[in-house]
């Protein structure tokens, strides 16, 4: 998603004459989602749908309540249109089916879906089904999960932690409009977070130690990973286990200790950027307070990571 992005809209096929209104819901689809998706309508009379959208520069949610369609994305349109973010599909009412990677997928309410429309994939529900859409960009679930990505798409999200995901999805579209742009980013970073927390947690090949040394060492770098010192070796010493340790526990969760400080300290720039606390820094400044070698090196870095560079994101 571009740098500086702030939308926030809301439409509904009442807005059309009735002949007019799969179309109009199809065309409305395409533009949430800024890509080419095919759509079938089991029947074209008087159909109802309506959407609310937040869209910033890292993430979007969109929530919908439609009668019965099926969308879909084929080999072609993903050749001419390609989308690397993921989506993380969440049906509140009605019913939902997803066919990918040669799965059928039934979807009821609570239970959510991880996945990426950079595939083939179809997507069908019956009259009167709600939802949310939240799309997430690829680096943010990658980074997390690694090689703990699950073999199945489907998410429970209806108790524990994953009702607590749930009910910050919701309460994201139903404050969409109230929430400032940074606001609305740091909470859809923690749901992000979460949801991964609860993917990792619950999959089944996981080991228990490695997972707590793997959560202690996340967390101790997150915290302070402003510090321009800040080493593998000394998140060791600090957390009083050995350097292996802590290399295993982050392989076990698809990382290294060296990219999950890199990873922290690009997420604190991002955020410096766009604080005027921040304003009066030099970018040559910032990138040395987070232990950068270079502002080059760090602005490559930025880039690579956040698509757009550290004077874009200050400009947004």
């Amino acid at each position: 998603m571009k740098a500086g992005v702030d939308l926030v809209e809301t439409a509904a096929t009442s807005a059309v004459a009735p002949h007019e209104r799969t179309d109009y819901w199809g065309e409305l689809i395409q533009s949430c989602h800024r890509r080419r998706v095919g759509y079938v309508f089991p029947r074209r009379s008087d159909f109802q749908g309506r959407v609310a959208l937040r869209r910033t520069d890292n993430y979007q949610i969109v929530g919908w309540q439609a009668d019965a369609v099926t969308y879909y994305r084929t080999a072609g349109h993903v050749r001419e249109d390609a989308d690397e973010d993921y989506r993380l599909m969440l049906p509140t009412t009605g019913h939902v089916t997803i066919w990918q990677d040669d799965q059928h997928v039934p979807m009821p309410p609570g239970i959510g879906a991880l996945v990426t429309i950079d595939q083939p994939f179809a997507f069908t529900q019956v009259d009167g089904t709600e939802g949310l859409t939240i799309t997430i960009p690829k680096g943010e679930i990658d980074h997390r999960l690694g090689s703990a990505a699950p073999p199945s798409p489907l998410v429970d999200l209806t108790s524990g932690l994953g009702r607590v995901v749930a009910d910050l999805a919701t309460g994201l579209i139903a404050e969409r409009d109230t929430l400032t742009h940074r606001q609305f980013n740091a909470v859809s970073e923690r749901l992000v977070e979460l949801l991964c927390m609860h993917i990792v947690g619950d999959h089944p090949t996981e080991q228990s130690h490695l997972t707590d040394v793997e959560s202690r060492v996340r967390h101790y770098i997150h915290t302070n990973a402003h510090n321009p010192e800040l080493t593998p070796a000394a998140v060791a010493r600090a957390l009083g286990w050995s350097l292996r340790q802590v290399q295993l526990a982050l392989q076990h969760g698809g990382t290294t200790p060296r990219e999950l400080i890199k990873e922290e300290r690009l997420r604190l720039a991002h955020a410096r950027l766009q604080n005027p606390a921040y304003r009066h820094w030099t970018i040559a400044t910032l990138a040395a307070g987070l232990g950068f070698n270079s502002a080059n090196s760090f602005s490559t870095a930025f880039r690579r990571r956040f698509g757009a560079t550290p004077r874009d994101i200050r400009r947004s």
